[in-house]
């Protein structure tokens, strides 16, 4: 694999955990609306200072509003991103009064939990998945556990935990480790939720080269392979930021759990992994500015 299909890892959106970290800070101090105002200078800097961010996320916008994207359509990406940020930190603590949250198909995830077999829920790196979270605490009377990668498990801790929010954190299963799965699987036994964002890969996963956007792109393979290992229903699931304090969450049936057995395995994981990407890139050429992927996503099919 090409070291540019892992640059996410590397470099983390820059000045992400400083920026959360001032978010909290707003929280606690200042409250959303003055909040809300700093998002146009925070989006204008790192607009300014991330010329590399900045050229691939021309190269995304692109392809997703098919023409060339100007300052403009950066700027609303930056803000965007800047947005969910900010917002993040409110859901957290639990100050969701001022939002307005749409919600489409909780009734199909209230019937998938009903059935108490617990369902594994994939979306992206895409909108807000606290958002998202929030309602499905909120219909959902079962235990809720994240799977992602440790990094990015210990700087979500280290910040939330400043504002006194670990109450409200899920539990948090670590990707790559002997655990993973066994964790995982305790959570979906006891009829809880498990999320799982499958746009992005931890290093040396297999990936999955098919078009995406307009040409070809890789894409995870581990995440549909770990749900039919552990013989889950999947729906997917996404938090949609459409302005301020606004959000649309959507929760789509996408798989029912496989027959038991390795047959056909490897052709079913291939048709879930081109499903997904075609729904997520459906969403991206509908909400062009609601996905956070800052590094050349393309890279590794176009060397």
């Amino acid at each position: 694999m090409q070291p540019s299909a892992l640059e996410w890892m590397h470099a983390p959106e820059r000045g992400s955990v400083l920026l959360a970290r001032f978010m909290v800070w707003l929280v606690h101090n200042v409250g959303w609306w003055p909040g809300h105002l700093l998002l146009f200078p925070i989006a204008g800097y790192f607009l300014a200072f991330s010329p590399r961010q900045r050229r691939v996320a021309r190269a995304y916008l692109g392809r997703a509003l098919g023409r060339r994207a100007g300052l403009r359509d950066l700027f609303r990406l930056y803000f965007a991103f800047a947005s969910t940020i900010l917002d993040r930190a409110f859901l957290m603590a639990g100050r969701t009064g001022q939002y307005r949250i749409e919600v489409q198909g909780l009734d199909a995830l209230k019937a998938r939990i009903a059935e108490g077999r617990g369902c594994l829920l994939l979306g992206a790196h895409f909108g807000s998945f606290e958002a998202l979270r929030a309602v499905a605490d909120a219909g959902s009377p079962v235990e809720v556990a994240v799977m992602m990668h440790e990094a990015n498990a210990a700087r979500l801790k280290a910040v939330f935990g400043l504002m006194g929010a670990s109450r409200r954190q899920p539990q948090v299963i670590p990707l790559g480790t002997t655990e993973s799965m066994l964790q995982a699987r305790e959570v979906l036994e006891r009829g809880g939720l498990v999320g799982l964002l499958a746009d992005r890969a931890p290093r040396g996963e297999r990936m999955l080269p098919l078009p995406f956007l307009g040409a070809e792109a890789p894409l995870p393979t581990g995440p549909h392979l770990l749900a039919l290992v552990l013989g889950a229903p999947v729906m997917l699931a996404f938090g949609i930021w459409r302005g301020p304090r606004h959000y649309e969450v959507r929760f789509e049936p996408f798989a029912d759990p496989p027959p038991p057995g390795r047959a056909g395995r490897e052709a079913a994981v291939a048709d879930r992994v081109r499903r997904y990407a075609a729904r997520l890139e459906a969403l991206c050429r509908r909400h062009p500015y609601n996905w956070f992927n800052f590094y050349d996503f393309w890279a590794e099919r176009g060397r």
